[in-house]
């Protein structure tokens, strides 16, 4: 049987290596609109995290499978679309994440110094399409909307002491602005309580011990937590007396708040309503919200305004309240409302041979290791089809070879796994000479000069 899968990031991997793995005569072969693999692995995950992507040794095994290959720089649904790839296989597997961010709906969030937090990871982390962002970083206060791990992502990022950020794979553009950044306050706000915080406690501990940087908790946001959270399940149990144990911490002394210049907090239980304009209508200058009050309790709190509202002086907006997919192929249905593949277990509802993994599968949520189970449940369908006869694999199916011909009339080149090894290198050789782990080539053309294309 010939399976393709669509994106190389974690999904996609995950659902190769499960198939592969299992089935001792599957080919597949992985599709990706960029050149360079590994998706958010590459260009999600924190600089400064760098055990994280130790996955990406993983995938590069699965890559150099004999019976597994990979194609970059092949947009499908536009290079090659995805009836046609159904043409040529016997399974596709839609990996293909969320390539796009939710947005506020207010006013104001257009203007110059509001950016989305995935804008702004990806600039960091050199994402071709977000390398010429040059967010400005000029004024003291950032208020990042969100309260996810993300939002802490960014809120390090900013506030990171640039020596540290110097030994990462951050780009070198992203470090020369930061190094002329200006931004010495942060404040994450969230609709919703302490309780219904989504980051981990790791990341949160992570952000409390930054160096040169003091967390400013308000006291009263925490009062008769340590009750509420009783009975709570351990991690969300743990997350809050971290929270309250900050809050309630003085600082050692004057000197050591003076030695802190930066600062960071955490606002709860405000909705942004509008972004404010300056006086000359040119930027940002700050941020309306409406104060909320809860109705419910634990993670289905709802967040209705109590009428009273609160303006914030912040000159960088960033917004970090989710991810969204979006439809790839006519072909295939979708569901706008939730920005979905409808599924069950990975099954695309009414389309046999079409299934989907990852973000694009469940909606954009969780961390790597949430999208290698989701993964390895889409693989599992997919076997399941293949041995109960569901998958008729008797017409033989060329795959690559039907596509090739396809690409080519198109005059779309191919990006192998061997060629990205040669960026790869690259990159390792210039971050060398910088003292880094590596140097990301930010501009897609260049990545095709090295190979040759």
């Amino acid at each position: 049987p010939r399976v393709c899968v669509v994106g190389s990031g974690p999904a996609g991997f995950y659902t190769a290596q499960h198939i592969l793995k299992h089935h001792g005569g599957a080919l597949v072969d992985i599709y990706e609109k960029l050149p360079v693999p590994f998706g958010l692995v590459r260009f999600g995950v924190a600089p400064d995290h760098p055990e994280v992507k130790n996955v990406i040794n993983t995938f590069t095994q699965t890559a150099r499978s004999e019976r597994c290959a990979y194609y970059g720089n092949v947009t499908v649904g536009r290079d090659v679309t995805v009836p046609e790839l159904q043409q040529a296989y016997h399974a596709v597997v839609l990996s293909y994440g969320a390539e796009d961010n939710r947005v506020l709906g207010i006013p104001g969030e257009n203007l110059p110094g509001v950016y989305s937090a995935r804008a702004f990871v990806g600039w960091y982390n050199g994402l071709p399409e977000n390398r010429d962002l040059k967010p400005d970083l000029s004024c003291e206060t950032a208020l990042i909307l969100g309260h996810g791990n993300v939002a802490l992502d960014i809120a390090r990022i900013l506030l990171s002491p640039l020596q540290l950020l110097r030994k990462t794979d951050i780009t070198d553009s992203s470090l020369a602005a930061l190094a002329c950044s200006k931004v010495k306050r942060v404040w994450l706000v969230g609709r919703r309580g302490p309780l219904q915080v989504a980051f981990t406690i790791k990341e949160l501990r992570e952000m409390i011990n930054l160096p040169g940087a003091r967390a400013v908790l308000d006291p009263a946001d925490f009062t008769g937590l340590e009750n509420a959270v009783k009975d709570a399940p351990r991690p969300r149990k743990r997350l809050t007396e971290l929270m309250i144990k900050t809050a309630l911490e003085k600082p050692v002394e004057v000197q050591a708040a003076a030695a802190a210049p930066r600062v960071w907090g955490l606002k709860f239980q405000r909705s942004p309503q509008e972004v404010l304009p300056s006086a000359d209508g040119r930027r940002a200058r700050g941020i309306r919200m409406a104060l909320t009050c809860l109705e419910g309790s634990g993670d289905s709190a709802k967040a209705i305004p109590t009428g009273d509202v609160e303006e914030l002086e912040c000159g960088l907006v960033l917004s970090s309240i989710g991810y969204r997919s979006l439809p790839l192929d006519p072909a295939v249905p979708f569901d706008s409302q939730h920005g979905v593949i409808p599924n069950s277990s990975g099954r695309v509802e009414g389309v046999p041979g079409l299934y989907c993994s990852g973000w694009v599968k469940r909606g954009p949520t969780g961390v790597i290791i949430t999208t290698m189970n989701d993964s390895f449940d889409t693989a599992q369908s997919v076997l399941e089809d293949l041995q109960g006869g569901v998958l008729d694999v008797s017409p033989s199916r060329e795959g690559f070879g039907v596509v090739e011909s396809i690409l080519r009339s198109r005059g779309v080149r191919p990006v192998s796994f061997s060629d990205w090894e040669k960026i790869d290198a690259a990159e390792v050789a210039r971050g060398k000479a910088a003292g880094k782990p590596r140097e990301k080539i930010v501009d897609p053309a260049e990545m095709l000069q090295i190979i040759g294309h």
